[in-house]
């Protein structure tokens, strides 16, 4: 077992310059209990469970042995003890053995005991930071920094626990080096936490009122009038007992469900500051999180049948790093849980602050509309409506300088915006029912998460140009993309957006020209983004 570096002589609170290669920091020395209090309500239980049924029961201290001897106390309380002990020394080891420090271009975090862990993650390519304080953490006044860079995954680099004013005051020191700003020469190791532009913050009568219109109150009422149904046809009561007893574990599922949700989005509030997208949420457990601008991959809006009634969506997005998000219901992947219209524009130009149209409410108001809408959008031929009798009018996409727009469906409303540049590749569809219609869906595919581009049975010769078309855009949009540290100061390249908005390929099949350019390589550089896009794919089911 090999003992870790040295730790600084400056606590982490008063010191955030960058840290050289000797100088480490620990975490918070209660933060192995605040990981590890599961295992200790754990043994609670399994050792005094015994005892305290026991003597409930006025049967005294437990027994041992063939002959039923009482277990003497001071046995107990030895075990008690030793127990306690080796909780402790785990816990010191642990604390002892953690270690962390923040360079200009590098966070590093040593733990492990036994088996040593070494994370190392680059600050330019930080795509999201959390700051979570679980509930036993807040009465600590402690706080989990959680960030995410890009195919990171579930091993995410955290630093558990630290003082709440030290983990913001890390957090503010991490999104200043990754965004390259330069710091106060006269005062090069404060860091001060940008200021932020609240947008918006929804009620927790909102937030109640989402939850039981949810589409789990939908699966609920059909499952309601299936056990009423089966009640009304099953005469013995032996059997109506059974389907009784099996609805119990549905209830307490569903019960959870909607505390996940409810707990999940309370106190929802988004703000706009220089280092990205803040969003804070949580009942008892607290996320704090900052997504820095140009890391949101896609963006998903989606209505539930039940929600129309008061004209909400949810916001779900795809960052690096993040993946598909399966914990706390996918609440760090939600951009928005329950917001009107005017609300979704407004995350909508945080996420895209140059929609590329000179019609956005019309063109993303289509997007969010009815079938009937058509601002803009190709939608599926007549002959597919065997295939989407109910949605085939809605089901299309347009193309603004900026972002590819899709729609789909009818009872649950779906909406996907790709920005050009963060289309990693494209995939062409075709089934045996779409090809004898030459109906055909372009997939873009972008990182993991719960936002999934896809254009639903379109015309074959447009899916085929939206293909091209949309390669094409992806590569040039990459080559004038903003760099990774988005404070430094930007070469100019000549080219902006307005250019592109003028000499970009349009969306309509008159634009196409006539022969088409290939997605070619992006220039060489530092920044990683302008590597080649991946080929492209073409799985048209021949």
């Amino acid at each position: 077992m090999t003992a870790p570096p040295p730790a600084g002589n400056l606590p982490a609170d008063e010191h955030f310059g960058p840290d050289d290669a000797e100088t480490w920091h620990r975490v918070h020395p209660v933060s192995p209990m605040v990981k590890g209090w599961i295992g200790i309500i754990a043994v609670i239980l399994v050792f005094g469970r015994g005892i305290f049924e026991d003597l409930i029961a006025g049967r005294g201290m437990p027994q041992y042995g063939p002959g039923g001897d009482t277990v003497p106390l001071w046995i107990i309380a030895g075990g008690l003890i030793l127990v306690i002990l080796l909780f402790a020394l785990g816990f010191f080891l642990s604390w002892y053995f953690t270690r962390y420090q923040v360079t200009d271009q590098h966070v590093r975090v040593n733990s492990g005991i036994v088996f040593r862990q070494h994370r190392q993650a680059r600050l330019d390519r930080v795509q999201a930071i959390d700051v979570v304080q679980p509930l036993l953490a807040r009465l600590f006044s402690l706080a989990e920094l959680k960030f995410e860079v890009a195919d990171s995954g579930s091993s995410a680099v955290r630093l558990s626990y630290l003082r709440l004013s030290t983990a913001q005051q890390l957090r503010a020191t991490i999104l200043a080096r990754a965004s390259g700003a330069e710091p106060d020469p006269e005062h090069p190791d404060q860091v001060s936490e940008a200021p932020e532009q609240p947008v918006l913050a929804l009620s927790g009568g909102r937030i109640v009122g989402a939850t039981l219109l949810s589409g789990t109150t939908i699966f609920v009422a059909l499952a309601v009038i299936a056990v009423a149904v089966v009640a009304g046809a099953v005469d013995e009561p032996f059997a109506l007992g059974a389907v009784l007893a099996g609805a119990v574990p549905i209830l307490f599922a569903v019960a959870a469900a909607y505390w996940t949700t409810f707990s999940n989005s309370y106190n929802f509030r988004a703000a706009t500051s220089p280092d990205g997208i803040r969003l804070r949420y949580g009942l008892l457990d607290t996320r704090a999180q900052t997504v820095p601008p140009g890391r949101v991959q896609a963006v998903g809006i989606v209505q539930s049948p039940l929600w129309r009634l008061k004209g909400w969506y949810k916001m779900q997005v795809n960052v690096a790093g993040y993946g598909v998000d399966t914990q706390a219901s996918g609440s760090r992947t939600t951009l928005l849980p329950a917001g009107t219209s005017s609300e979704v524009m407004q995350m909508l130009a945080l996420v895209l602050p140059d929609p590329g149209t000179e019609d956005p409410f019309d063109v993303f108001g289509a997007a969010l509309g009815g079938r009937d809408q058509h601002f803009g959008f190709t939608t599926t031929p007549r002959r597919g409506r065997i295939l989407d009798l109910l949605s085939w009018r809605r089901n299309g996409f347009t193309a603004t300088a900026t972002a590819l727009i899709c729609r789909s469906g009818w009872l649950w409303r779906a909406a996907q915006v790709v920005p050009h540049e963060r289309t990693q590749s494209l995939a062409l569809h075709q089934g045996p029912l779409t090809r004898r219609l030459r109906l055909a869906d372009v997939v873009l595919h972008s990182t993991p998460g719960p936002v999934t581009a896809r254009v639903v049975h379109a015309d074959l010769d447009v899916a085929r140009q939206l293909f091209e078309e949309q390669a094409d855009r992806a590569a040039q949009a990459r080559r004038v993309s903003a760099p990774e540290h988005w404070l430094a100061p930007r070469r100019d390249d000549g080219e902006s957006t307005e250019s592109r908005r003028e000499s970009g390929p349009e969306s309509s099949p008159e634009a196409v020209p006539e022969t088409p350019q290939a997605a070619g390589p992006a220039p060489e550089g530092p920044n990683e983004r302008d590597k080649d896009l991946p080929p492209r794919e073409d799985h048209n089911g021949q």
